[in-house]
């Protein structure tokens, strides 16, 4: 079941040159999606116009049939999107406990436990952990979210490759058991394999690899 859908999206950042050209494609719940693509192609871009964390200079981006302008970006975000951001955008005077509790009623230490932080870890100030551990952090946030659908933006960027594997896994589980809709960018073949879908997105065009 399609849950969300780029229509005809088009996006230029000066009005001149082209990012993406007339994009169309239907996301499905329940399916773990990557999108690869070289440096400055507009992965990131596609995945904020997604979001409703940008608007698209052409076409509509569809929630549940619906163009989420209508219904306003910020809805959109709040209700139905939980993003996983390659710069964490962590609240740094929270804790990892506290930053997760923003998204979230069930108990963050749980999934903050079941990212790798330990209890400790968890009550300091995110400030004062590693790169890898607020990784973890922004990860546990999107998780512990009710949206339907999880944006993440090179999630396994900053993580070794055991702790990499087991985010993999763990972003499987949410689409596959879940039923959530997970769409990731990133430069990662070995992610990339873990997809139910792999999207390719090149001179602005996406396809389906």
């Amino acid at each position: 079941m399609s849950i969300v859908k780029a229509c005809n999206i088009k996006y230029s950042y000066d009005g001149k040159r082209a990012v993406l050209k007339n994009i169309s494609m239907e996301f499905e719940m329940g399916k773990i999606y990557a999108i690869l693509g070289p440096s400055g192609c507009g992965k990131t871009t596609l995945l904020s116009l997604l979001g409703g964390l940008d608007s698209p200079s052409d076409g509509q981006v569809l929630f549940q049939g619906e163009d989420i302008e209508k219904r306003g970006l910020a809805w959109h975000r709040k209700s139905n999107v939980a993003f996983i951001f390659q710069s964490y955008n962590l609240i740094d005077y929270m804790t990892p406990m506290e930053n997760v509790a923003l998204t979230s009623k069930l108990p963050p230490l749980p999934v903050l436990e079941r990212l790798g932080l330990t209890k400790e870890e968890a009550k300091r100030n995110v400030l004062k952990l590693s790169g890898g551990q607020q990784q973890r952090v922004a990860i546990a946030r999107a998780l512990a979210s009710d949206a339907s659908i999880i944006l993440a933006d090179e999630p396994t960027g900053n993580l070794d490759e055991d702790t990499a594997v087991e985010i993999t896994n763990i972003l499987k589980e949410c689409a596959h058991q879940m039923n959530k809709c997970v769409i990731i960018v990133t430069h990662s073949n070995d992610l990339a394999k873990q997809a139910d879908v792999i999207l390719h997105l090149k001179k602005g065009e996406l396809q389906q690899l």
